[in-house]
């Protein structure tokens, strides 16, 4: 029998047919919604087709010369991305990592080695403790020490108060989980501060940090100027393939490249993706202070649109974004939500929440908002008509 075809031939001789496609899944119905949509908020490379993911090196003629040889081990166009990183940073130095996980594992492990203390004191919010299988302590020796379990980031009485030593602070900026949330200048600064008052280092897991220039009014150098370490993505705001880069002293680089090595870091080949992040470093990075600003204008409509809808409560959080992404609240079920956001995408071509919906209990859940390019687009109006609409769609009106 073919594969994918059922014994269900008639007795009167008439051929097989082919079992029904499988029904898509919401996920995959969202997805096809968000490509299809004439008008969406981010156009986000990596849910893209290949086909269509591929057209991003075209560019790459522009940023690096395609006449050097190719790179072997970490060479050629990924030491040129290293020196570009380790400039925007102000950093003597930087290393290409395939994962931001593995950057900031090595991180902190050359840390603890240095400080002699393996505890690393993080927000439980914080990336590693949430994403990542409890790599630090299963992988690197680390010892992580949860603290402020507010969804912010922690005070500097917070991190005085920490109860026992601590080899390393690791600050999410911005802390994705709670909701893309930075604190101001002046908090990050004595933060650090009293890191340091307990001997310990301070490490930025600034997977986001290119975004946060327009919050602090600072430029890139000076924000990592605050700690000893710093770790960058290239893949979730400046639209790379993947990748990251850890960023600080260079000898704590040549040792982290040690165990990258060690790690399964060392690449054979990886152009594609380093030339991607010089493609975004060009493209991406000097918008992403517009995209923030128009941020904080899409979630002062949303507000206006989902009041106007009729919805007895929802929540815009940050009211004011820190970044260019924001959470939305809502008090329904997560499934209903998204049904709802999929058929608005389906039949008005308009895909305001392209984004899964997380149950946070009973008849409560929340989205991610992300605010690219495309959404630029977006006129104040144009929010409020399609959040009114989507309200109007979940109450029923």
């Amino acid at each position: 029998m073919i594969a994918g075809m059922t014994d269900t031939a008639d007795h009167d001789g008439t051929e097989p047919r082919t079992e029904e496609a499988a029904a898509p899944t919401p996920r995959e119905r969202r997805i096809a919604a968000w490509r299809n949509a004439p008008r969406v908020l981010a156009r986000l490379g990596f849910l893209a087709p290949l086909r269509e993911r591929l057209t991003l090196l075209e560019a790459a003629g522009d940023a690096y010369d395609l006449d050097e040889t190719a790179d072997l081990y970490g060479n050629g166009v990924v030491e040129a991305l290293e020196r570009r990183v380790a400039g925007l940073l102000g950093t003597e130095a930087a290393a290409f990592f395939p994962t931001g996980t593995m950057a900031q594992q090595v991180a902190l492990r050359c840390w603890a080695g240095r400080t002699g203390n393996p505890a690393v004191a993080l927000h439980p919010l914080s990336h590693p403790e949430v994403h990542e299988r409890n790599a630090f302590s299963q992988v690197s020796g680390l010892r992580p020490v949860r603290f402020a379990n507010e969804p912010r980031l922690p005070t500097a009485e917070e991190v005085r108060d920490v109860e026992e030593p601590f080899g390393a602070l690791m600050l999410e900026l911005p802390l994705r989980d709670a909701g893309f949330v930075l604190p101001t200048w002046d908090e990050l600064t004595e933060v650090a501060e009293a890191a340091r008052e307990r001997d310990a280092v301070v490490h930025f897991d600034g997977a986001r940090l290119w975004e946060c220039t327009e919050h602090f009014e600072k430029p890139l150098e000076e924000i990592a100027g605050l700690a000893d370490s710093v770790y960058v993505s290239f893949y979730k705001s400046l639209d790379a393939f993947g990748g990251a880069a850890l960023a600080g002293p260079a000898s704590l680089v040549e040792e982290a490249k040690t165990w990258r090595h060690r790690y399964g870091g060392a690449v054979f080949q990886q152009f594609p993706t380093a030339l991607s992040a010089l493609i975004g470093l060009d493209r991406e990075l000097p918008r992403l202070p517009e995209y923030v600003r128009h941020a904080r204008v899409v979630a002062a409509a949303l507000r206006e649109g989902l009041a106007a809808g009729g919805l007895p409560w929802f929540r815009v959080h940050p009211e004011v974004p820190h970044t260019h992404d924001f959470q939305v609240w809502l008090p329904y079920e997560a499934e209903f939500a998204a049904e709802t956001a999929i058929r608005a995408g389906e039949e008005t071509g308009t895909m305001l929440f392209a984004n899964h919906w997380d149950p946070k209990g009973p008849g409560l859940a929340f989205t991610e908002v992300y605010v690219r390019a495309a959404a630029l687009e977006w006129t104040p109006d144009d929010v409020r008509g399609a959040a009114a609409d989507f309200a109007r769609r979940l109450t029923g009106a």
